[in-house]
Protein backbone atom coordinates (compact mmCIF):
# COMPACT_ATOMS: atom_id res chain seq x y z
CA UNK A 1 0.00 0.00 0.00
CA UNK A 2 1.14 3.60 -1.02
CA UNK A 3 2.13 5.58 2.40
CA UNK A 4 2.75 8.40 0.52
CA UNK A 5 0.39 11.00 -0.27
CA UNK A 6 -0.39 11.50 -3.91
CA UNK A 7 0.45 14.93 -5.32
CA UNK A 8 -2.40 17.51 -5.25
CA UNK A 9 -4.82 15.85 -3.25
CA UNK A 10 -4.36 19.34 -2.26
CA UNK A 11 -3.10 21.72 -4.90
CA UNK A 12 -0.01 24.07 -4.01
CA UNK A 13 -0.71 27.64 -3.17
CA UNK A 14 -0.70 28.46 -7.55
CA UNK A 15 2.05 31.46 -6.39
CA UNK A 16 4.36 28.79 -5.20
CA UNK A 17 4.36 26.91 -8.81
CA UNK A 18 6.79 29.84 -9.85
CA UNK A 19 9.48 28.67 -7.10
CA UNK A 20 8.39 24.79 -8.19
CA UNK A 21 9.36 25.83 -12.04
CA UNK A 22 12.89 27.41 -11.70
CA UNK A 23 13.91 24.45 -8.96
CA UNK A 24 13.03 21.98 -11.98
CA UNK A 25 15.14 23.80 -14.22
CA UNK A 26 17.93 24.42 -12.20
CA UNK A 27 18.10 20.32 -11.47
CA UNK A 28 17.38 19.62 -14.81
CA UNK A 29 20.19 21.61 -16.15
CA UNK A 30 22.69 21.65 -13.30
CA UNK A 31 22.64 17.66 -12.21
CA UNK A 32 26.15 16.94 -13.17
CA UNK A 33 27.13 19.07 -10.80
CA UNK A 34 24.98 17.25 -8.24
CA UNK A 35 24.00 20.75 -6.53
CA UNK A 36 23.10 20.44 -2.50
CA UNK A 37 19.74 21.15 -1.11
CA UNK A 38 20.57 24.63 -0.28
CA UNK A 39 21.50 25.56 -3.66
CA UNK A 40 18.37 24.34 -5.07
CA UNK A 41 16.74 26.02 -2.46
CA UNK A 42 17.93 29.28 -3.08
CA UNK A 43 16.59 29.04 -6.72
CA UNK A 44 13.22 28.99 -4.94
CA UNK A 45 14.17 31.72 -2.39
CA UNK A 46 13.15 29.43 0.21
CA UNK A 47 14.64 27.82 3.28
CA UNK A 48 15.94 24.57 2.87
CA UNK A 49 13.31 22.70 5.09
CA UNK A 50 10.63 25.09 3.85
CA UNK A 51 11.58 23.87 0.28
CA UNK A 52 12.01 20.61 0.93
CA UNK A 53 8.33 20.34 2.12
CA UNK A 54 6.85 22.67 -0.84
CA UNK A 55 8.55 20.61 -3.46
CA UNK A 56 7.18 16.93 -1.65
CA UNK A 57 4.03 18.33 -1.49
CA UNK A 58 3.82 18.95 -5.06
CA UNK A 59 5.79 16.30 -6.86
CA UNK A 60 5.18 13.70 -4.03
CA UNK A 61 9.02 12.89 -3.56
CA UNK A 62 12.17 14.85 -2.46
CA UNK A 63 14.39 17.57 -4.54
CA UNK A 64 17.18 14.76 -3.45
CA UNK A 65 15.23 11.91 -5.07
CA UNK A 66 14.27 14.09 -7.89
CA UNK A 67 17.92 14.42 -8.53
CA UNK A 68 19.00 10.89 -8.27
CA UNK A 69 16.49 10.30 -10.46
CA UNK A 70 17.39 12.65 -13.08
CA UNK A 71 21.24 11.69 -12.68
CA UNK A 72 20.01 7.61 -12.80
CA UNK A 73 18.42 8.15 -16.16
CA UNK A 74 21.47 10.22 -17.33
CA UNK A 75 23.67 7.83 -15.96
CA UNK A 76 21.70 5.05 -18.53
CA UNK A 77 21.84 6.95 -21.78
CA UNK A 78 17.99 7.20 -21.43
CA UNK A 79 17.46 11.23 -21.30
CA UNK A 80 20.26 12.21 -23.95
CA UNK A 81 18.80 15.06 -25.54
CA UNK A 82 15.13 14.99 -24.30
CA UNK A 83 14.05 16.74 -21.29
CA UNK A 84 14.27 15.09 -18.23
CA UNK A 85 10.72 14.04 -16.01
CA UNK A 86 9.78 12.90 -12.72
CA UNK A 87 8.90 9.37 -14.07
CA UNK A 88 8.69 6.55 -11.62
CA UNK A 89 8.85 7.19 -8.35
CA UNK A 90 10.28 3.50 -8.59
CA UNK A 91 13.60 4.92 -10.03
CA UNK A 92 15.02 6.04 -6.80
CA UNK A 93 13.15 3.63 -4.19
CA UNK A 94 9.16 4.95 -3.64
CA UNK A 95 6.32 3.03 -3.86
CA UNK A 96 4.74 5.78 -6.25
CA UNK A 97 2.42 7.87 -6.17
CA UNK A 98 -1.90 7.40 -7.02
CA UNK A 99 -2.76 7.84 -10.67
CA UNK A 100 -3.44 11.66 -11.80
CA UNK A 101 -7.15 11.02 -12.88
CA UNK A 102 -10.11 8.47 -14.38
CA UNK A 103 -11.16 11.19 -16.84
CA UNK A 104 -12.77 9.67 -19.93
CA UNK A 105 -12.21 12.84 -22.15
CA UNK A 106 -14.33 13.43 -25.43
CA UNK A 107 -13.53 16.27 -27.91
CA UNK A 108 -16.87 17.72 -29.06
CA UNK A 109 -16.81 20.96 -32.31
CA UNK A 110 -19.23 23.79 -32.40
CA UNK A 111 -21.82 23.38 -35.04
CA UNK A 112 -20.61 25.21 -37.93
CA UNK A 113 -23.91 27.82 -37.27
CA UNK A 114 -22.37 28.18 -34.08
CA UNK A 115 -18.75 28.80 -35.00
CA UNK A 116 -20.22 31.60 -37.84
CA UNK A 117 -22.17 33.54 -34.85
CA UNK A 118 -19.06 33.55 -32.62
CA UNK A 119 -21.20 31.70 -29.86
CA UNK A 120 -24.18 34.10 -29.97
CA UNK A 121 -27.19 32.67 -27.54
CA UNK A 122 -24.28 30.44 -25.69
CA UNK A 123 -24.45 30.70 -21.96
CA UNK A 124 -20.58 30.55 -20.88
CA UNK A 125 -19.46 30.13 -17.31
CA UNK A 126 -15.75 31.12 -16.74
CA UNK A 127 -13.64 31.57 -13.64
CA UNK A 128 -9.81 31.54 -11.91
CA UNK A 129 -8.83 28.62 -10.02
CA UNK A 130 -5.47 27.18 -8.66
CA UNK A 131 -3.79 24.30 -9.93
CA UNK A 132 -0.65 22.80 -9.85
CA UNK A 133 1.20 25.13 -12.33
CA UNK A 134 -0.38 27.97 -11.40
CA UNK A 135 -3.44 30.00 -11.78
CA UNK A 136 -5.46 29.08 -14.68
CA UNK A 137 -8.86 30.41 -15.98
CA UNK A 138 -11.43 27.89 -17.15
CA UNK A 139 -14.77 28.35 -18.90
CA UNK A 140 -17.68 26.01 -19.95
CA UNK A 141 -20.98 25.74 -22.03
CA UNK A 142 -23.77 23.78 -21.27
CA UNK A 143 -21.75 21.11 -23.54
CA UNK A 144 -18.74 21.69 -22.10
CA UNK A 145 -15.18 22.63 -20.75
CA UNK A 146 -14.55 24.91 -23.55
CA UNK A 147 -11.15 26.34 -22.07
CA UNK A 148 -8.70 26.26 -20.11
CA UNK A 149 -5.64 28.57 -20.11
CA UNK A 150 -2.82 28.93 -17.48
CA UNK A 151 -2.51 33.25 -16.27
CA UNK A 152 0.41 34.49 -15.23
CA UNK A 153 0.11 37.17 -11.93
CA UNK A 154 -1.84 40.43 -12.55
CA UNK A 155 -2.92 39.18 -16.05
CA UNK A 156 -6.41 37.85 -15.19
CA UNK A 157 -8.08 40.37 -18.04
CA UNK A 158 -5.50 39.40 -20.66
CA UNK A 159 -6.72 35.97 -19.97
CA UNK A 160 -10.24 36.83 -19.93
CA UNK A 161 -9.86 38.58 -23.50
CA UNK A 162 -7.98 35.63 -25.05
CA UNK A 163 -11.23 33.36 -24.02
CA UNK A 164 -13.61 36.50 -25.44
CA UNK A 165 -11.75 36.33 -28.72
CA UNK A 166 -12.30 33.18 -29.53
CA UNK A 167 -16.47 33.32 -28.25
CA UNK A 168 -16.88 37.03 -28.72
CA UNK A 169 -21.13 36.99 -28.65
CA UNK A 170 -21.35 34.65 -26.03
CA UNK A 171 -23.18 35.36 -22.13
CA UNK A 172 -20.05 35.56 -19.77
CA UNK A 173 -20.81 34.70 -16.79
CA UNK A 174 -18.09 34.89 -13.07
CA UNK A 175 -17.96 31.48 -11.76
CA UNK A 176 -15.08 30.67 -9.20
CA UNK A 177 -16.41 28.08 -7.97
CA UNK A 178 -17.04 26.08 -11.04
CA UNK A 179 -13.73 26.83 -11.38
CA UNK A 180 -12.46 25.55 -8.84
CA UNK A 181 -14.76 22.22 -9.07
CA UNK A 182 -13.08 21.54 -12.41
CA UNK A 183 -9.55 22.08 -11.01
CA UNK A 184 -10.29 19.54 -8.32
CA UNK A 185 -11.45 17.09 -10.66
CA UNK A 186 -9.01 17.29 -13.49
CA UNK A 187 -6.27 17.55 -11.25
CA UNK A 188 -6.98 15.60 -7.52
CA UNK A 189 -5.76 11.84 -7.61
CA UNK A 190 -8.81 11.42 -5.28
CA UNK A 191 -11.43 12.48 -7.33
CA UNK A 192 -12.97 9.68 -8.44
CA UNK A 193 -14.28 8.88 -12.62
CA UNK A 194 -17.78 9.92 -12.72
CA UNK A 195 -19.21 11.06 -15.85
CA UNK A 196 -17.00 11.45 -18.65
CA UNK A 197 -15.34 15.08 -19.01
CA UNK A 198 -16.76 16.43 -21.95
CA UNK A 199 -14.81 19.00 -23.94
CA UNK A 200 -16.47 21.59 -26.32
CA UNK A 201 -13.85 23.52 -28.59
CA UNK A 202 -14.25 26.11 -31.22
CA UNK A 203 -11.49 25.45 -34.50
CA UNK A 204 -11.19 24.78 -37.91
CA UNK A 205 -11.32 21.11 -39.22
CA UNK A 206 -7.67 21.37 -39.50
CA UNK A 207 -7.41 22.24 -35.89
CA UNK A 208 -9.49 19.81 -34.62
CA UNK A 209 -8.03 16.72 -36.61
CA UNK A 210 -4.45 17.97 -34.46
CA UNK A 211 -6.22 18.24 -31.24
CA UNK A 212 -8.03 14.96 -32.18
CA UNK A 213 -4.74 13.46 -33.04
CA UNK A 214 -3.03 15.17 -30.02
CA UNK A 215 -5.74 13.51 -27.60
CA UNK A 216 -5.00 9.85 -29.49
CA UNK A 217 -1.02 9.99 -29.37
CA UNK A 218 0.20 12.55 -26.86
CA UNK A 219 -2.02 11.49 -23.89
CA UNK A 220 -0.08 8.30 -23.32
CA UNK A 221 3.43 9.30 -24.58
CA UNK A 222 5.39 12.27 -26.34
CA UNK A 223 5.08 12.64 -29.50
CA UNK A 224 6.45 14.87 -32.39
CA UNK A 225 4.71 17.76 -35.17
CA UNK A 226 6.07 15.20 -37.57
CA UNK A 227 4.20 12.19 -36.07
CA UNK A 228 0.77 14.17 -35.88
CA UNK A 229 0.70 15.47 -39.56
CA UNK A 230 1.39 11.81 -40.39
CA UNK A 231 -1.27 10.68 -38.04
CA UNK A 232 -3.72 13.31 -39.87
CA UNK A 233 -2.78 12.10 -43.06
CA UNK A 234 -0.94 15.75 -43.91
CA UNK A 235 3.19 14.29 -44.38
CA UNK A 236 5.21 17.63 -44.20
CA UNK A 237 2.92 19.69 -43.21
CA UNK A 238 4.59 19.86 -39.51
CA UNK A 239 4.55 23.71 -39.39
CA UNK A 240 0.77 23.94 -39.82
CA UNK A 241 0.60 21.13 -37.08
CA UNK A 242 2.58 23.20 -35.07
CA UNK A 243 0.29 26.11 -35.42
CA UNK A 244 -2.73 24.16 -34.23
CA UNK A 245 -0.96 22.78 -31.51
CA UNK A 246 0.00 26.35 -30.26
CA UNK A 247 -3.93 27.10 -30.53
CA UNK A 248 -4.86 24.52 -28.23
CA UNK A 249 -7.70 26.06 -26.42
CA UNK A 250 -7.94 23.21 -23.29
CA UNK A 251 -4.28 23.23 -21.79
CA UNK A 252 -3.33 20.12 -20.01
CA UNK A 253 -6.16 17.69 -21.29
CA UNK A 254 -5.10 18.27 -24.53
CA UNK A 255 -2.03 17.71 -23.98
CA UNK A 256 0.03 19.91 -26.19
CA UNK A 257 3.09 19.61 -23.45
CA UNK A 258 3.42 16.25 -24.79
CA UNK A 259 5.13 17.59 -28.45
CA UNK A 260 8.46 17.73 -28.61
CA UNK A 261 10.89 18.08 -31.69
CA UNK A 262 12.04 15.44 -33.79
CA UNK A 263 15.45 15.83 -31.88
CA UNK A 264 13.66 15.82 -29.01
CA UNK A 265 14.07 18.95 -27.43
CA UNK A 266 11.63 20.64 -25.71
CA UNK A 267 10.22 23.03 -28.08
CA UNK A 268 8.20 25.94 -27.59
CA UNK A 269 4.86 25.99 -24.96
CA UNK A 270 2.06 28.35 -25.12
CA UNK A 271 2.29 29.17 -21.74
CA UNK A 272 6.06 29.06 -21.03
CA UNK A 273 8.87 26.50 -20.82
CA UNK A 274 9.59 26.57 -17.39
CA UNK A 275 5.94 25.78 -17.03
CA UNK A 276 6.29 22.87 -19.96
CA UNK A 277 9.16 21.41 -17.83
CA UNK A 278 7.06 21.26 -14.79
CA UNK A 279 3.79 19.95 -16.56
CA UNK A 280 6.45 17.11 -18.25
CA UNK A 281 8.10 16.29 -15.03
CA UNK A 282 4.56 16.29 -13.02
CA UNK A 283 2.45 14.53 -15.64
CA UNK A 284 4.83 11.42 -16.19
CA UNK A 285 5.36 11.02 -12.07
CA UNK A 286 1.43 10.84 -12.08
CA UNK A 287 1.00 8.38 -14.65
CA UNK A 288 3.53 5.87 -13.68
CA UNK A 289 0.89 3.73 -11.99
CA UNK A 290 -2.33 5.14 -13.61
CA UNK A 291 -2.72 2.70 -16.72
CA UNK A 292 -5.28 5.20 -17.12
CA UNK A 293 -6.62 6.18 -20.23
CA UNK A 294 -8.58 8.91 -22.14
CA UNK A 295 -10.57 7.71 -24.60
CA UNK A 296 -11.64 10.20 -27.14
CA UNK A 297 -15.33 10.31 -29.13
CA UNK A 298 -15.38 11.10 -32.81
CA UNK A 299 -15.10 14.71 -33.02
CA UNK A 300 -17.73 16.94 -35.08
CA UNK A 301 -15.58 19.50 -37.24
CA UNK A 302 -16.61 22.42 -38.22
CA UNK A 303 -16.11 24.06 -41.50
Amino acid sequence: MNSMKAPHDNFVDSRDFARIARAIRFIDTHFRAQPRLAAIAAQAGLSEFHFNRLFRRWAGLTPKQYLAFVTGRQARGEIKSQPSVLEAAYAVGLSGPGRLHDLIVSLDAVTPGELKAHGLGIAIRSGFADTPFGRALLAATPRGLCHLAFVEPGEDEKAFDGLRASWRNADFERDDTQARELAHRIWSSTELAGAPLKLNVVGTNFQLKVWQALLDLGAHRRTTYSALANAIGQEGSARAVGNAVGANPVGWLIPCHNVLRRDGALGGYHWGEDRKHAILAWDSLSRQRAGSAIDVAPARHAT
